[in-house]
């Protein structure tokens, strides 16, 4: 609405003191040519706006001059939880509405606070995403957050590993877990998981559902963690690292890594040591632990150990030759 728009330029022209007219159209999302025209409005409803020309020059309002419209509203107050994270506040249609709100808290801070505040958005920032790795495409997670919100029913189609399901879900929640979304829904009577990149189709059915009493988001979201993370590991695999390969397990293997090297048996006299480390079935720990290259021997058990060994084999078989295979 315009007359939002309107605030947000007048309260970023007062927490940031001059801009350019491209500035504050990027600040907007809108053309050059419509902040012309909002000045002009502005100008016309008495707020004193100042133009100064020049290299330097831009807009700002005359020295002394505050407004307190600051109020948030409903949609504004609810984006705050995502104060920190930007990117994710865009991908569910909530960047503007974000921004908004947070030029009217700083509007509302007394001098010295809102600086504070300036230098802690300057000097932190939260990245989602985990490394070396794009984003999942999320075509439909606008609809599937309002969905959400508005507590209604979703009839989707969604592509699991055996094939593609289709069905009716009752969405409780998002969940970002290192930069994938998550949709936590009801269906046919019970709580699911999926990964919003898999939904192939997405439409709401109109209907309306009541939220099941006493349902705890995150305790869900930890609990069904922790029963995945153990129904992943199905074994554990002894290994031997050298110096090297002590600092790329963490790196690898993450959380599992740290713990396995901190209860690491003392070194021999070449540095190497001995670890025991969760890990999947043996196809999946074949993969991984290959990634160590050779700054790890699999001591056990056995099979595992076999795995690996006859991986490498093919290997070297077919690097033997000086050129590739055809």
């Amino acid at each position: 609405m315009r007359a939002d728009r309107l605030l947000s330029l007048l309260l970023l022209l007062q927490n940031r003191g001059r801009m350019t007219a491209p500035e504050l159209a990027a600040e907007l999302e809108v053309s050059v040519r419509t902040v012309y025209r909002d000045i002009e409005a502005l100008g016309a409803s008495g707020v004193p706006v100042r133009a100064e020309r020049g290299p330097e020059g831009g807009y700002r309002l005359m020295e002394g001059y505050r407004t307190r419209l600051t109020g948030l509203t409903d949609a504004e107050a609810g984006s705050l939880v995502l104060a920190g994270l930007p990117g994710p506040a865009r991908d569910l249609g909530l960047g503007a509405v974000l921004a908004s709100a947070q030029l009217k808290i700083e509007a509302a801070l007394p001098g010295e606070l809102a600086g504070q505040a300036r230098r802690v958005r300057a000097c932190f920032h939260l990245d989602a995403p985990a490394w070396f790795r794009d984003a999942d495409p999320v075509p439909y997670l606008e609809p599937i957050a309002r969905a959400v919100w508005e507590r209604r029913v979703l009839r989707t189609r969604y592509r699991r590993w055996r094939g593609e399901v289709h069905r009716e879900v009752c969405p409780l929640g998002l969940v970002l877990k290192g930069g994938i979304w998550y949709l936590v829904a009801l269906a046919e009577d019970t709580v699911r998981t999926y990964r919003v990149s898999r939904f192939l189709a997405v439409e709401e059915t109109g209907a309306e559902f009541t939220r099941p009493a006493g349902f705890d988001l995150a305790a869900y979201w930890t609990e069904s963690s922790r029963r995945m993370e153990a129904a992943l590991r199905q074994g554990t695999a002894r290994l031997r690292l050298s110096p090297r390969g002590q600092k790329l397990l963490p790196m690898q293997f993450g959380a599992a890594g740290v713990r396995a090297l901190a209860d690491a048996g003392p070194p021999d006299g070449e540095g190497w040591v001995e670890v025991e480390l969760p890990v999947e079935s043996e196809a999946v720990a074949t993969g991984d632990l290959l990634r160590l290259g050779v700054e790890a021997e699999v001591l056990g058990p056995a099979g595992l150990r076999r795995a690996v060994a006859a991986a490498v084999a093919v290997l070297a078989d077919r690097y033997a030759t000086g050129s590739p295979s055809r």
